[in-house]
């Protein structure tokens, strides 16, 4: 236990005594055990029970993939603006909302599968011996543990405990919640591997794994979190740039899983490949969509022309006919496939100018080769706006940034402004060289026009079936462009070092961290509680404390007395508390002298409060007056709070009190003690008027009678800080001690007791200094010695009785000093 004691070493000093506070922390060195070990205990329990974590990575390098099949025909085609520019896109696709949502949810691990270990429920993603495959449309147990317990290898048991009547659900379609009713308690069923679950909170089917290793009997849970809590937890992958390369990335995840962990890290790069893979192909897909739709609607055209052709050859001499307008067919089936293209080429410029100026994503704008335009700036410009808009909706839910957008849109305006322009100015040209086509296509009709009606009918179904195959043949060869330009693209991330658990990755807990910051607070902890107590602490600790505050002499300091009792003296006459008793008695003989005190000598007690052992003292003066063969009493004149009786087993029937009243006389009150020339009397009942019977003629005619019986007579007197007796008994006593006690008295006591002096209410008074404990002592006499305390060390032994040593410790530490 922590006793408050001589911490005034810092004090009014002009130097500082280093070795002194040092010696007064190292006595204190019990509190420091046992907090360095309960330090170390709580660090070893943080460190058995928390779960170790694990850093999991992967390296990708990134690299523009030019397409093999690439030609300036196909124009299908456009980067992500360079290297540069793929890091940024890369880095932020990884950690972007919609990237991880839907890396979560193919990995469907927003399923929890745990298993209770010795401490703590863990993460046994990958070591349990099965999996769950949920009804994703419909709702699953939201964030419950669903015991599983495997009762053969075929057959398991699931055990829900329900707390309330109402659960809550979560339908993974669509990550929306809803409630269920249940009964409380524990639920419990039993369904076969491979069954179909189905329950109003639980919709799966249980399958083994490959090689499950054995796993009957054995317990584990499942757990359905929120699927955008979990998304959130794996947006904090960590991408960095290696130092190696400009363009390696490397990606690392922490977790408490390595399985777990390093599934993640390979799908969310397979994710981001194949997200690149498609958006690098977005030419290529938008124009086989495109022509897709195109042909469904060509491919009916030419059967309907195909077929009127075919019914007009029926019954006619189809030879003579195509030989008189072949020369007049050829040529107008030339400038209609002419027409076609300008026209196809002007409609796609109405289209893309509607298209620009009506949507905001552009990711979905169809080449210009499918309709065989090739102007660079065009082909430049819609390659640039397609990878702004995708490159936007990549960031839309990783950066919150609205300078970032802005920007993009502004970039994107931009590129607008001069497509509109291209747009402009090229229909312009096509229009013209459309009135050219129109001129000759007129002329040539009017050729046809002077052959024979058959002839001229031939030729305008013959102009529609060719028109119509040469745009669906055309739309053919466009659409089996695309796709080899497609299936030839290369992704430009790739893998350098896939994540894999080879053994290591552990990052924590830091258990060599934990011990040494164990240490240090349980150094710390009670260093600063002892500095704390200290600066708190406003109670007289040690002699100096006393001399610096008053010119009143200090006869004496008495150590602690441990044993039960008060007296002390008697009990242990050779002890080193008896020798400062001694002391004081030589002390006060020499006062008496000095004040040529003649007869019965009187001497009295007090203090500021109750508790600094006035009684203590006045019981073990009177004992070493009476040792010496000198007839003493002690006068208990503490008539509020008698303790004399206590002490020295007797009623307090009779006392001062009788005498005073005049009820009893002299005789009838002393007590006699085992004490040989000791003496007490005692206070006798409480009255209701103490004051006033101190004050009174009788108590001179007592103290005339005890001068008269008596060598000394000790006055035992309440406390002067509380009440006012102890001044009226002063003019009765020829030396008076003040009892100050380490710890107990404030020094702010001495000022009032100066006072009083001062003010010649207090007359020969002297302090004592009681219950002093110098814990950071040399010798086992240390603070027990005579007259001051400061005795002789381990050149006392032999001359006092030793106190023996209670526990183990204690004697070691008595070798120690001794050797």
């Amino acid at each position: 236990m922590l006793d408050i004691k001589d911490f005034s070493i810092f004090e009014n000093q002009v130097s500082f005594d280093f070795k002194g506070l040092l010696i007064k922390i190292l006595s204190y060195w019990k509190l420091f055990l046992v907090s360095l070990i309960i330090a170390v205990t709580i660090a070893y329990q943080v460190n058995i029970r928390k779960e170790k974590i694990y850093e999991m990575e992967t390296l990708i390098s990134i690299k523009e993939e030019s397409n093999p099949l690439f030609t300036s025909n196909t124009s299908l085609t456009f980067n992500w603006g360079g290297v540069s520019d793929q890091m940024q896109t890369v880095s932020t696709t990884l950690q972007s909302r919609s990237h991880n949502e839907l890396v979560v949810d193919k990995l469907q691990f927003y399923i929890d599968y745990l298993e209770q270990k010795e401490y703590n429920m863990v993460d046994a993603y990958g070591a349990v011996p099965f999996y769950v495959s949920i009804d994703k449309d419909k709702a699953q147990l939201a964030g419950n543990l669903i015991s599983i317990t495997f009762l053969t290898e075929s057959e398991y048991q699931i055990k829900i405990p329900f707390q309330s009547n109402s659960v809550s659900l979560i339908n993974y379609l669509d990550n929306s919640y809803g409630s269920a009713n249940v009964e409380m308690g524990d639920f419990v069923k039993k369904y076969r591997v491979g069954e179909q679950v189905s329950l109003p909170f639980l919709h799966w089917k249980l399958f083994i794994n490959d090689n499950p290793g054995f796993y009957k009997g054995r317990e584990y849970f499942v757990r359905f979190n929120d699927f955008n809590g979990t998304v959130s937890r794996y947006k904090g992958v960590g991408v960095t740039p290696d130092e190696k390369g400009a363009s390696i990335l490397t990606l690392r995840l922490q977790g408490t899983n390595k399985a777990r962990m390093v599934e993640y890290l390979n799908s969310t790069v397979k994710m981001l490949i194949k997200r690149q893979l498609d958006s690098k192909n977005q030419f290529a897909t938008n124009t086989i969509g495109f022509i897709d739709s195109t042909l469904v609607a060509m491919e009916s055209q030419l059967k309907t022309a195909g077929e009127e052709l075919k019914s007009f050859k029926i019954g006619k001499n189809v030879s003579n006919l195509e030989d008189g307008g072949a020369k007049f067919s050829e040529k107008i089936s030339q400038y209609d496939i002419e027409k076609d293209a300008i026209a196809r080429k002007i409609s796609y410029y109405n289209s893309l100018k509607a298209y620009l100026k009506n949507s905001v994503d552009y990711s979905k704008l169809p080449a210009p080769s499918v309709a065989g335009i090739d102007d660079p700036n065009i082909v430049a410009n819609i390659s640039k706006l397609i990878a702004l808009s995708t490159q936007r909706s990549e960031m839309a839910y990783a950066v919150k940034s609205d300078k970032i957008f802005r920007e993009f849109d502004s970039q994107m305006e931009a590129v607008k402004s001069v497509l509109l322009e291209n747009i402009a100015s090229a229909k312009s040209a096509l229009q013209f060289d459309l009135g050219l086509v129109n001129s000759k296509i007129n002329q040539a009709e009017g050729n046809i026009r002077q052959l024979p009606e058959d002839q001229q009918e031939l030729i305008k179904i013959q102009r529609k079936y060719d028109l119509s195959d040469n745009i669906y043949s055309t739309f053919l060869q466009k659409r089996s462009e695309a796709n080899i330009v497609k299936a030839a693209n290369l992704s430009d991330i790739h893998f350098i070092d896939p994540a894999k658990d080879v053994g290591g990755g552990l990052i924590g807990p830091k258990t060599s961290v934990n011990y040494v910051l164990a240490v240090f607070l349980g150094f710390t902890i009670p260093l600063v509680f002892i500095f704390i107590l200290f600066f708190i602490n406003n109670s007289i600790q040690k002699a100096e404390d006393v001399s610096k505050q008053t010119q009143i002499p200090l006869l004496g300091v008495l150590g602690v007395y441990k044993d039960k009792g008060e007296l002390a003296v008697f009990e242990k006459p050779k002890s080193a508390l008896s020798e400062s008793f001694r002391a004081i008695r030589s002390s006060l003989q020499f006062l008496y002298k000095k004040q040529h005190v003649e007869g019965g000598k009187t001497l009295m007690i007090t203090s500021s409060i109750s508790g600094e052992g006035k009684t203590f003292c006045s019981i073990n003066i009177a004992t070493v007056f009476a040792l010496s063969e000198k007839k003493t009493v002690i006068v208990g004149l503490d008539l509020r709070k008698p303790k004399l009786a206590e002490e020295f087993n007797l009623s307090n029937d009779l006392g001062v009190v009788n005498y005073l009243i005049k009820q009893k006389s002299l005789k009838d009150i002393i007590n006699h003690t085992q004490i040989p020339f000791l003496d007490v009397v005692l206070s006798g009942p409480v009255p209701p008027n103490p004051s006033e019977l101190i004050i009174g003629e009788a108590m001179a005619d007592l103290m005339e009678e005890l001068k008269k019986e008596y060598d000394y007579i000790i006055l035992d007197t309440p406390p002067v800080g509380l009440v006012s007796d102890s001044l009226e008994l002063g003019q009765y006593a020829d030396v008076t001690l003040y009892i100050v006690r380490q710890n107990i008295t404030k020094k702010e006591m001495i000022p009032l007791l100066n006072n009083r002096v001062k003010r010649g209410e207090m007359n020969n008074v002297s302090i004592i200094l009681n219950g002093f404990e110098n814990k950071a002592k040399y010798g086992s006499a240390y603070g027990y010695g005579y007259g001051y305390g400061y005795g002789y060390g381990e050149y006392s032994n032999g001359y006092h009785d030793e106190e023996k040593p209670k526990g183990l410790i204690q004697k070691i530490l008595k070798k120690i000093r001794k050797a």
